[in-house]
């Protein structure tokens, strides 16, 4: 059986760039979104679908 999760057990950089990661991500994704509805092609599906998986499991502290 695994050990306990430890909230603090990252780096302090790893910890403040996730932090940073998360106040950007939502307004990346409205406008990923905005810009998908508008002009989808390929390219603009990916990255949303890339931006709303960094945004849940960041959100669920997946990373």
């Amino acid at each position: 059986m695994r050990g306990k999760f430890k909230k603090y057990a990252y780096h302090p950089w790893y910890r403040t760039c996730r932090r940073v990661c998360a106040q950007f991500i939502i307004p990346f994704l409205i406008f990923q979104l905005i810009r998908t509805l508008l002009l989808p092609t390929l390219f603009d599906i990916f990255l949303l679908s890339l931006f709303i998986v960094i945004a849940i499991s960041l959100f669920f502290e997946a990373i």
